[in-house]
C-alpha cells in the first residue's frame, strides 16, 4: 500500500518567481535522519538531504503556480493550486494526504484519498518536512535559473524575497515578467516607472 503522503510549499513571501509545492511518499520503516523544516536547515543540508529524500521515497512530485496565476487567484489559492498539482502528480496514489497549514486543496469526489491538516507540520510531521525540503530546493533552484535571465535583480541571492537590495533593484529597474504584479512592492514600482515616464528594460524579456 502507498500509505500517507506529505505536502507543503514554498515561497508565499517572494515578489517573483511562481510558489512550489511539494507531495513525498516515504515507507514507514525508513527514517531519514535531519529532516525538519526547511527554513531551519542551511541550503547545503537541505539540498543534501533532498537527494536522500528523492533517492529513498516512494514517489514524490513537484507542483508549481506561475506569477500570472498567483495574480489571477491570490497567493493563497495559488499554492493550494500548486499543493494539489504535487499530489495528483504522484506516480503512486496514496491512502491519505498530510497538508501543512490549516486548509486544503479541492482535489473532488474522484481522489482515493484523505486528507489532514497539520499546523506547524513542518516542524512536527517527517513527511511534511521532507516535503517542505523538496519545495524549498527546488524553488531556489528555479529563481537561480531566473538569474541568469534577469541578472539585474540578484534573484540567485535572495531567491525573490523583499531583501533592501530586491527592492532597490525594483526602484530602478521596474518589475520582470517574472514578478507578481499583484503584490504591493511590485505593483507601486511598476506605477512609479509608468509616472516617470520611464522605460522598464526587463519588462519584456
Amino acid at each position: 500500500m502507498p500509505g500517507v503522503a506529505g505536502v507543503d510549499e514554498a515561497g508565499r513571501g517572494p515578489l517573483a518567481g511562481p510558489v512550489v509545492a511539494a507531495a513525498v511518499v516515504i515507507a514507514p520503516r525508513v527514517s531519514i535522519v535531519g529532516i525538519r523544516d526547511s527554513k531551519l536547515l542551511s541550503a547545503r543540508k537541505r539540498e543534501s538531504l533532498a537527494v536522500i529524500i528523492r533517492e529513498q521515497a516512494i514517489a514524490w512530485s513537484i507542483g508549481t503556480a506561475d506569477p500570472g496565476e498567483i495574480d489571477e487567484l491570490n497567493i493563497l489559492q495559488a499554492a493550494l493550486l500548486a499543493m494539489r498539482r504535487a499530489v495528483i502528480g504522484l506516480a503512486v496514489s496514496p491512502d491519505h494526504v498530510r497538508i501543512d497549514g490549516n486548509r486544503s486543496p479541492e482535489f473532488g469526489d474522484h481522489c482515493g484519498w484523505t486528507t489532514e491538516t497539520v499546523i506547524g507540520g513542518d516542524r512536527i510531521c517527517p513527511l511534511i518536512g521532507a516535503a517542505s525540503i523538496l519545495a524549498k530546493v527546488y524553488r531556489d533552484e528555479l529563481m537561480i535559473d531566473l538569474h541568469s535571465r534577469y541578472p539585474e535583480y540578484g534573484f540567485d541571492r535572495h531567491k525573490g524575497y523583499p531583501t533592501a537590495d530586491h527592492r532597490a533593484a525594483l526602484e530602478r529597474y521596474g518589475p520582470c515578467a517574472q514578478h507578481r504584479m499583484s503584490f504591493r512592492p511590485v505593483r507601486a514600482a511598476s506605477a512609479a516607472m509608468v509616472d516617470s515616464g520611464q522605460t522598464n528594460p526587463a519588462g519584456g524579456k
